[in-house]
């Protein structure tokens, strides 16, 4: 769970980071509540979900020959690396070919791909990394090294908590993809989109509570589902 202030990478002993570790200090318990949910709510997904992601499995291979998971390397807790689980939504070697954000009318998106993503289907098998304790089903999501390597030193406190499948800001910008829609997606990511998104997720560690975190999933459906909470 939480680590005690003086065992956090050096990293993170930051004076920016301090107020967000007390934060959660004085609410371990809730931190306790919060992993006992995700590894019961997880484990029953996993069974309910079998069939259904099997047979996503199956149309993702049926339009486009590779791997059915897109598995890139993200960041988690204390700055810890893993490979996230996705279903593969874009052509193969996407990432080769293309910035590591996707913008608004992304030529690699496969036909499957696309409709995986206006649904979020594609993050169904993350609940094997919320079993293994690298992500939580709230939280922020988790980043890509090379955007971690850019962190001004506040947004080190989002690492104090394992990466989320949707948070507040996933909410608010679930439509991300269409502000990227520019020549050059890096820059306007790092300054424009992360910094807007860091305001939410910095205040949900701030105003962090168990039942609060149950209401940001319930919100997370009805955004699914075409309601606008901006």
């Amino acid at each position: 769970m939480l680590k005690k202030w003086d065992d956090l990478p050096d990293f993170m002993r930051v004076d920016e980071v301090r107020p967000y570790w007390e934060i959660l200090n004085k609410r371990r318990g809730q931190l306790v509540l919060k992993r006992c949910f995700d590894l019961f709510v997880a484990l029953i997904l996993l069974v309910i979900l079998a069939i259904p992601m099997v047979i996503i499995a199956l149309l993702i291979k049926k339009e486009d020959p590779g791997p059915v998971f897109y598995r890139q390397e993200r960041v988690t807790t204390y700055g810890k690396h893993f490979r996230i689980h996705k279903f593969r939504t874009m052509v193969v070697n996407a990432d080769k070919i293309g910035t590591t954000v996707t913008v608004g009318e992304d030529p690699r998106i496969t036909k499957v791909g696309k409709k995986l993503r206006s649904l979020r289907l594609d993050e169904l098998p993350q609940v094997l990394d919320v079993i293994s304790g690298d992500m939580s089903f709230v939280g922020t999501r988790p980043e890509a090294v090379k955007y971690v390597e850019q962190y001004k030193p506040e947004y080190y406190a989002t690492l104090l908590m394992p990466a989320g499948i949707t948070s507040e800001a996933s909410i608010r910008y679930k439509d991300e993809a269409k502000l990227l829609d520019a020549a050059d997606v890096d820059k306007v990511y790092m300054e424009q989109v992360l910094p807007a998104k860091m305001v939410w997720n910095l205040e949900s560690i701030r105003r962090f509570c168990f039942l609060r975190e149950i209401l940001t999933m319930f919100r997370t459906v009805f955004a699914v589902l075409g309601k606008d909470y901006n």
